[in-house]
């Protein structure tokens, strides 16, 4: 399980809990996974997910990496490619990409098969494949592929949100995700709901949040209201999930059971 390291109360009245990089990895040779569960933050939890978020998994391929055809159901899958590419192949629409410029995500309901792979000229990719539980079970199998904005530095980027939002793409469940990319020293809110928590993660950088220092591949869960700051102590790409840890989840997915 991911290793808590540190709890905070920030003054806001929340928790914020932290992990340092997870020790859950799934080793292929040219695929490698590192699984991060939000809901291990939680000392006690008997739940490996917060709610509607099942796992981030830092995905690792090699070059010539082929992950060959096989099933997801009951999940919401978002590929999230910062840099490099990501070639995802299905029964349904057929070949797509996934790089900086496209986000996928597979709304896998009852059933989707599909495969992804690199090809020898691709660079290393480091990727995260996002898995959220849909709040219904069996629902029809679909994809969202298509161009996002650019990052703006020191913005946040709305990237997915539930059905109900104005976000470009969606997730049938009650999480939203953004980006940035911070310059050193900046400092910016995170994203924030009332009533809604917070799970955020670094991808790479080094930020302080509420005091508590977190460097690449370590993660924060904001337990209550948010509102607090963060700030980049090196150049940093993080990402920041809004989670209704309320809301009605399925737990019968391939990840998110």
């Amino acid at each position: 399980m991911n290793e808590v390291r540190h709890t905070n109360q920030p003054a806001s009245g929340a928790t914020l809990y932290k992990s340092e990089r997870t020790r859950v990895t799934v080793d292929q040779g040219p695929f490698v996974i590192h699984i991060n569960f939000p809901g291990r933050l939680v000392p006690r939890s008997n739940d490996h997910g917060h709610g509607p978020l099942a796992a981030i998994a830092e995905s690792l391929l090699d070059p010539g990496a082929w992950i060959r055809l096989h099933e997801h159901s009951n999940d919401e899958i978002i590929s999230w490619v910062p840099e490099g590419v990501m070639r995802h192949n299905d029964r349904t629409v057929g070949e797509l990409i996934a790089d900086p410029d496209h986000l996928m995500i597979m709304n896998a309901g009852r059933s989707f098969w599909h495969e992804e792979r690199t090809e020898h000229h691709d660079p290393h990719l480091r990727m995260l494949q996002i898995f959220v539980r849909p709040h219904t079970l069996d629902l029809e199998p679909e994809i969202q592929h298509g161009p996002i904005d650019p990052l703006v530095p020191n913005e946040w980027r709305h990237l997915f949100g539930p059905v109900s939002s104005d976000a470009p793409f969606t997730v049938r469940n009650d999480v939203h995700l953004h980006d940035i990319r911070l310059d050193r020293d900046t400092s910016v809110e995170l994203p924030a709901i009332a009533g809604w928590d917070t799970y955020f993660y670094v991808f790479t950088g080094v930020v302080e949040v509420d005091g508590t220092p977190f460097g690449e591949a370590e993660s924060g869960l904001i337990v209550g209201d948010g509102g607090l700051t963060v700030t980049a102590q090196a150049p940093t790409l993080l990402v920041s999930f809004l989670i209704n840890p309320n809301a009605t989840t399925t737990r019968m997915g391939t990840v998110g059971r």
